[in-house]
C-alpha cells in the first residue's frame, strides 16, 4: 500500500513557518517515513502539480497567480491546511489593505506598469475551501506534526482556541501586564506557543490571532488605560493577524473619535 502523500507550498510569506516545520528535526523525519512529501521545495522536493492527500499551506494571496495557483492546489489535494498568520490572516503584507495599494506600489517601484499585484492581500480560506487553519508567526512543528498525523487517520484536529493567559497560569508565569504594566495581548489572544513571550518578561504580541470570544473592546480600554494612544491601541490589533475580523474591527474601533 502506498505511503499518503504529503505538499508544502508557499505563497506570499517569509518562510518561516516552513523554517520551523524543518526545525522539528528527528520528529519531522519520523513523519517522513510515515508519508511521501512529494513536493516541499524549501526541503528539497519539487512537483507541485502532484495530487496529494494533504496540502499545507504558507503565505497569503497577493498576486493574480496566486489566485490561481491556489484553486490548482485545492483541486489537488484531500485535505488542504493553511499554516502561519499570513495563511490564517494575511499577515504582516495585509497592512497595505489599509492604504492605497497601487500609490504604494508606484512610490516604490521605477516601473510600476510591471508589477502584477492585487488591490488587496487575503488569507487562503477567502479564496478555496481550507480544511484546518494552523495559526502563530510562525507556528510550531508540533502543531503541523500532531495536525498531519490527525489526518492521516481521517480526523480533523480541536483546535487551539485557548487564551494566553489561561497558559500562563498553567505555567505558574506572572502576569506581566498586572505585575509589570505592559500592554500584553494575552487575553484576547489564542495559545499555541506556550506563552513563550510572558515567560521571559515581556508582552504577548498576539502572533496567533485572536482566541475564542476575544472580549476586544475590554482590551483596548485595558491598552488604553495603560497610555497607549488610539493609533498605538489599533497597530496592537493590527500588527500580524490584521485580516482576523475580531482584530481588524478591534483596530477601526480603536482609531474612532
Amino acid at each position: 500500500m502506498a505511503n499518503p502523500r504529503v505538499a508544502v507550498h508557499k505563497f506570499s510569506s517569509c518562510d518561516g513557518c516552513q523554517l520551523a516545520l524543518l526545525n522539528a528535526g528527528e520528529a519531522l523525519l519520523q513523519i517522513a517515513s510515515l508519508v511521501d512529501i512529494v513536493h516541499f521545495a524549501e526541503a528539497g522536493p519539487v512537483d507541485p502539480d502532484a495530487p496529494v492527500d494533504v496540502a499545507f499551506v504558507e503565505g497569503s494571496i497577493s498576486t493574480p497567480e496566486e489566485a490561481e495557483r491556489i484553486r490548482a492546489v485545492r483541486a489537488r489535494s484531500t485535505y488542504l491546511v493553511s499554516i502561519g498568520a499570513c495563511a490564517t490572516a494575511g499577515g504582516i503584507q495585509a497592512l497595505r489593505n489599509l492604504h492605497d495599494t497601487q500609490a504604494w506600489v508606484g512610490a516604490v517601484y521605477a516601473s510600476p506598469q510591471y508589477i502584477s499585484t492585487l488591490d488587496t492581500v487575503s488569507p487562503i480560506a477567502a479564496n478555496v475551501k481550507v480544511d484546518l487553519e494552523l495559526w502563530g508567526c510562525p507556528v510550531n512543528g508540533r502543531q503541523v506534526i500532531g495536525a498531519l498525523r490527525a489526518l492521516l487517520f481521517g480526523v480533523v484536529p480541536p483546535q487551539e482556541e485557548d487564551k494566553v493567559c489561561l497558559e500562563c497560569k498553567r505555567q505558574q508565569t506572572v502576569c506581566v501586564m498586572v505585575a509589570r504594566g505592559l500592554p500584553c495581548m494575552g487575553p484576547v489572544t489564542r495559545t499555541g506557543c506556550g506563552a513563550l513571550c510572558p515567560a521571559f518578561g515581556r508582552d504577548c504580541y498576539a502572533c496567533y490571532g485572536p482566541a475564542e470570544n476575544p472580549n476586544t473592546a475590554a482590551q483596548a480600554n485595558r491598552l488604553a488605560g495603560l497610555g497607549l494612544a488610539p493609533r498605538e491601541v489599533a497597530a496592537r490589533f493590527r500588527f500580524i493577524n490584521n485580516a482576523a475580523p475580531a482584530f481588524y474591527e478591534a483596530g477601526e474601533r480603536a482609531l474612532k473619535p
